[in-house]
């Protein structure tokens, strides 16, 4: 991919296209980092994992170019996304036994698990990107006000994109979030934003730990990280597995399709539930975030029980209709007989309960 040159824009872009820009990077985490297989020494960068069918993008001037000429249609909602709005009082009332997904939007989610609450990638602002006047904005609230967001035990990320870790989000639920997990390198972001290094917890790929009656592994993916012109892969990035009360849940964050999906279905116990990316794909960067076949067929390579849908219906980050990951995975999903979630924000999803699943865009605008 080559490099950009105009750095007046990157900031805005880095939201929108997810950071095709890079330069100098400052060394990302110590030793540690350094010692990772996934960091290449000479060039002080992560990287992914060797994938010769790894389709190459277009140039970032070609990316570029086509955000500030070609119009879009059909990327934002006309009508209202529908929203189911909880509070503390449904929060409290839900199984201590059972694990609770929680749907917020884009890949944000809240999880129950044996009655501690956690969080995935919360981006509760109004826009993902490093400005609060410009770039992508919600297309509907938060189904939780962030001032009702219970005590967290664990807040785990995927990478450090505006659209995964935002920053008014993590200051505001700082003193609510007894511990941190994320990939290498992201936590001396946490640091620089007032989080005590001591909470902050940084995992390869491959890592376990348990966590009280949970266990996380952080897992590989294919995509890339940065905020600036000057950081690009300074972090790592990472799918998570998630092991609660003999249930399995995965989350892929971020990725292009590669063979690192069948490695994880065979290495890690089996998934009952794993919420797949769907959304923000193009064919100008197609390595780092999957088409709707793509993401059928990563599901597949996992050997999960249940495709839960993430990465869409919030932001406007890409060219296709709002509608397309949704319609294209459910018709797939339905030809393939794979059992698909959908849910609403503001859903809960109890994992290993039946539900009947509802195609909630249908008819909207």
């Amino acid at each position: 991919m080559k490099r950009l040159a105009c750095g007046c824009l990157l900031p805005l872009f880095s939201a929108l296209l997810q950071g095709q820009a890079g330069a100098e990077t400052p060394d990302p985490s110590g030793q540690r980092a350094a010692s990772s297989p996934q960091y290449e020494a000479a060039s002080r960068r992560f990287r992914n994992m060797d994938n010769p069918q790894a389709k190459a993008s277009a140039s970032g001037w070609a990316i570029w170019s086509r955000f500030l000429m070609q119009k879009k249609e059909g990327t934002v909602p006309v009508d209202p996304i529908p929203v189911r709005m909880l509070d503390r009082a449904t929060l409290d009332a839900l199984d201590n036994q059972s694990s609770h997904i929680i749907r917020l939007g884009h890949s944000s989610h809240m999880l129950k698990l044996g009655g501690q609450w956690w969080l995935i990638d919360p981006v509760f602002g109004p826009r993902a990107s490093p400005f609060s006047w410009a770039g992508p904005k919600r297309f509907h609230p938060p189904p939780l006000p962030l001032e009702a967001v219970p005590p967290i035990e664990g807040l785990i990320l995927s990478h450090d994109h505006y659209d995964h870790l935002d920053v008014p989000t993590i200051e505001a639920l700082k003193d609510r979030v007894r511990q941190y997990y994320v990939p290498l390198g992201v936590g001396r972001r946490l640091r620089e934003w007032g989080i005590p290094a001591d909470r902050i917890h940084e995992f390869d790929w491959w890592e376990t730990r348990e966590v009280g009656p949970v266990t996380l592994t952080a897992a590989p993916s294919q995509h890339f990280s940065g905020r600036t012109l000057w950081d690009r892969d300074s972090t790592l990035w990472a799918s998570w597995s998630v092991r609660s009360g003999g249930q399995h849940i995965f989350y892929s964050g971020d990725s292009g399709y590669f063979q690192g999906f069948k490695e994880i279905g065979a290495r890690l116990p089996p998934i009952d539930i794993a919420l797949m990316e769907n959304g923000a794909y193009d064919n100008y960067w197609p390595s780092v975030h999957m088409q709707p076949d793509e993401t059928v067929q990563a599901f597949r390579d996992l050997g999960a029980r249940t495709l839960y849908l993430v990465h869409n219906s919030t932001f406007d980050l890409a060219f296709h209709t709002w509608r397309d990951p949704l319609e294209r995975v459910a018709a797939l999903a339905q030809a393939q007989g794979i059992d698909l979630a959908t849910p609403e924000i503001g859903e809960v999803l109890t994992v290993g309960q039946p539900r009947q699943n509802r195609r909630w865009w249908e008819g909207l605008r």
